[in-house]
């Protein structure tokens, strides 16, 4: 006992110490224990992943998609377009030296520019003319545009639904140029003749006689070529393979009087027409530059050629109202007419087999037509004259002192 509480003294602290716990700590039995059961183990933390230096797609291109990616693609090609047909423009107007208003070369440039707005837009809808041909014919072939393209294109192909493009092309590129040239040099003509102050103050008068005097010409030249593509869109088979085949076939059977037995009812057709295309394109025109906030010479060949186009297609529904009853008759003269027939008496003969009615016959789709042919000629036709460094056609009414340079 005795060495018992010497060991027991010995291992006291001494006096003024604190005495160690006789019991051990909370923490030193967590400590011990713990580590018997699986459960009350520490989770040890998640090692520590390297960095990739991949980046998705989707992050790597925000702002990336096929849209825009098109679109960019899109605007670099209008771009480099656009400094190609400037740099085109450029060398143009250096070979022709600068175009004088109103001088030999401006009329020829205005000429050429007809030529290929109406020679390749009346070539683009041959297939509509076709189907407007035919059924003015004969109003019961086809019940509708698409069967009758159907029809024909099970039956001939696509060289069959394109029938008459190309005496529908040399027709109306000689008239193109003769209708677009020559309005350019009677509207300065007419008003030369009628001096400054008239031509101003009746300007709608000016136009209406330049585009008929011009069209009066141009129908000349078109109406052998009319004649021959009528008969091919509205003969099955075609009456001709070719454009001078078929001139060729008219002359033999007919003499030279059976390519102009349409003339009068084409000037019936054209001549209104042409009226009203040209002098209703410049009051549309003039009255669209009259609303908006600046000049047109404040604004640039883009918005100028856009408001050709639109003048244009207004323009054209007009025309074709005007025109096709005489559009009509036309067609029916120059395939149903007989040889040796007055024509007067055909026209009695014709308009009594189809009534007022039979007149009317495709106006909608012609309205169509002519609607987008009317536009894209403006637009072609002043898209060269701009590409040529000359103004686009119409625009606001100038003042008195300018009228003589209308």
């Amino acid at each position: 006992m005795f060495l018992l509480l010497c060991h027991l003294n010995a291992e006291l602290p001494p006096v003024g110490k604190t005495m160690a716990p006789l019991f051990p700590t909370t923490a030193i039995l967590q400590d011990v224990f713990s580590t018997q059961s699986p459960f009350a183990r520490p989770i040890p933390p998640p090692p520590t992943a390297s960095k990739s230096s991949y980046v998705p797609p989707d992050q790597r291109f925000s702002a990336w998609s096929a849209v825009d990616d098109a679109k960019s693609k899109a605007g670099a090609l209008s771009n480099e377009a656009q400094k190609e047909i400037a740099k085109a423009s450029s060398a143009a107007q250096a070979k022709t030296g600068q175009i004088e208003l109103y001088s030999a070369k401006y009329y020829v440039a205005c000429t050429f520019g007809g030529l290929v707005a109406c020679g390749l837009t009346h070539t683009a809808v041959t297939p509509l003319d076709l189907v407007k041909c035919r059924r003015q014919v004969d109003s019961k072939m086809y019940r509708g545009n698409f069967e009758a393209w159907g029809k024909i294109g099970r039956a001939e192909g696509m060289r069959g639904i394109f029938t008459g493009w190309a005496p529908t092309f040399f027709g109306y590129s000689a008239q193109g140029a003769f209708k677009y040239g020559g309005y350019e040099f009677f509207k300065k003509f007419y008003s030369d003749l009628a001096g400054e102050d008239a031509a101003y103050r009746y300007k709608t008068g000016l136009y209406l006689a330049a585009s008929a005097s011009a069209e009066l010409i141009a129908d000349v030249a078109l109406c052998p070529f009319e004649a021959v593509k009528v008969r091919m869109q509205t003969t099955i088979p075609p009456f001709a393979s070719s454009t001078f085949g078929g001139i060729s076939i008219i002359t033999g059977k007919e003499g030279t009087a059976g390519l102009y037995k349409g003339l009068y009812p084409l000037w019936g057709r054209q001549i209104p027409y042409t009226m009203m295309k040209f002098a209703s394109f410049e009051t549309i025109v003039e009255a669209i530059y009259g609303r908006m906030p600046k000049s047109k010479s404040e604004y640039g060949k883009g918005v100028q050629t856009g408001v050709s186009f639109a003048g244009g297609y207004l323009a054209g529904i007009l025309c074709a109202i005007v025109s096709h009853p005489a559009d009509v008759m036309v067609s029916k003269l120059n395939a149903n007419r007989q040889p040796g027939e007055a024509f007067g008496g055909a026209m009695s003969r014709i308009y009594k087999d189809i009534g007022f009615g039979g007149l009317w016959n495709g106006l909608v789709l012609r309205i169509f037509m002519i609607g987008t042919l009317t536009s894209l000629q403006w637009g072609i036709y002043d898209s060269f004259k701009v590409f040529m460094g000359l103004p686009t056609t119409g625009g606001a009414a100038p003042p008195p002192k300018q009228t003589a340079n209308l």
